[in-house]
């Protein structure tokens, strides 16, 4: 495994991760999910979560899938996400008063988009890095 790749491949991944999760959580839909406070803590938590999302998908991709373009990126991406977004979710509903059954449907969709584009930069990035 190129450790160089997999760094700038997952670094970039969770920055795509986050700025998608800002435009479908912070910007389209600000009525229909609850807003999280302003603060640092919850921005630095948001973002650190985003970026070890980027590593786990760009190591996965790196080691053991040998996913190397965009197209494969999005397939992988789409099959963790409806993973992700499902688990998260059943606990979710689990846990949390106040969510609804079109909030845990529309979470799992965004959940499902951001992850297969965040797998389509990382697969895209892998396959441009690792050549060099």
């Amino acid at each position: 495994m190129n450790t160089k790749s997999f760094l700038i491949a997952g670094i970039v991944g969770g920055i795509v991760n986050w700025l998608l999760g800002w435009l479908f959580y912070g910007v389209l839909p600000e009525d229909f999910f609850t807003q999280p406070k302003d603060s640092l803590k919850t921005m630095v938590s948001i973002l650190s979560g985003c970026l070890i999302l980027g590593l786990f998908m760009s190591y996965i991709f790196n080691k053991w899938a040998q996913v190397t373009t965009a197209k494969k990126g999005i397939q992988a991406g789409f099959i963790i996400g409806i993973f992700m977004g499902l688990i998260a979710n059943l606990f979710n509903m689990a846990f949390l008063k106040g969510l609804t059954y079109a909030m845990f449907a529309a979470d799992v969709t965004v959940t499902i988009f951001t992850t297969a584009m965040t797998g389509a930069v990382i697969g895209f990035l892998l396959g441009k890095l690792n050549k060099y």
